[in-house]
């Protein structure tokens, strides 16, 4: 199901800077029950996307009555929100008087197995890079190539998740997923202050570390750091959390972490 600006449509104007120039921002949710997952931080990561590129932000009661509306329809199910600079004459210049276009769209919920969670994932390493860009580092806009690119880098059905770096070799994220690593007692995320999607799980895992002694950081480390890494798990509001168990010729066992954290963020939810 697709609302348009609160009505039931699968179309936006051709002159949609959103269309023209990936020139928005979006999130992905969970509806479970009707009942969207993690609201309050999706709605808050949404506003200060839209205030990064200075588009207006709908207010949250207009897009809570957009997903009442799908979730009477899908209550279990993957939501979209879209939010674009809306329409607006030929050019790159900013037009003040321009209003955001809204879309609201749901899908099927991925048919992961179960295994994933259970014992972990295949991953391998992409070719692709993250363009270092400190304007955009952080935000879930519309300009996804990258991870597009990196994605179609295997059809192997066996490897679940890509991992990314970026130019200078840092390792950055998942192609749909944000990247942590233990070392010894110490948890660990890539600095995403040059490139990379600041996501909702991430910043959930960081909270819980810190609230429950756990040691944590954000950083920079290359994907040779990351294979001497004792644990690597990624996150995202779909998937909910995956040990990586192997990535490339690397292997691990079941970590410690990993399944301890998916329950804190099961208890959190």
């Amino acid at each position: 199901m697709n609302l348009v600006n609160g009505t039931i449509s699968d179309t936006i104007s051709l002159h949609d800077r959103g269309w023209s120039y990936g020139d928005g921002v979006f999130r992905t949710l969970l509806l479970r029950g009707g009942q969207a997952r993690c609201w309050p931080r999706h709605y808050a990561k949404l506003r200060d996307d839209c205030a990064r590129l200075r588009i207006a932000c709908p207010e949250p009661a207009l897009l809570e009555q957009d997903l009442h509306h799908v979730a009477a329809q899908q209550p279990d199910c993957v939501a979209r929100i879209t939010v674009t600079r809306g329409v607006a004459a030929r050019g790159y210049a900013i037009s003040q008087n321009t209003l955001p276009t809204r879309v609201v769209s749901t899908g099927a919920l991925p048919a992961y197995p179960a295994e994933y969670q259970s014992h972990g994932v295949r991953a391998q390493l992409c070719r692709t890079q993250l363009a270092m860009q400190p304007a955009l580092a952080g935000i879930k806009h519309l300009n996804r190539l990258e991870n597009v690119l990196a994605r179609s880098e295997w059809n192997d059905p066996e490897i679940a998740e890509g991992i990314m770096c970026d130019a200078a070799g840092n390792a950055i994220s998942g192609t749909m997923s944000n990247l942590f690593a233990v070392f010894g007692t110490e948890l660990a995320t890539p600095d995403i202050s040059r490139c990379g999607v600041a996501g909702v799980q991430r910043e959930r895992v960081l909270e819980l570390a810190a609230a429950h002694g756990i040691p944590e950081k954000v950083t920079t480390f290359n994907c040779e750091r990351l294979l001497d890494a004792d644990e690597v798990f990624v996150v995202n509001s779909i998937i909910g959390i995956w040990q990586i168990r192997a990535l490339g010729c690397k292997t691990w066992r079941p970590g410690r972490l990993t399944p301890q954290f998916r329950q804190w963020l099961d208890a959190d939810d």
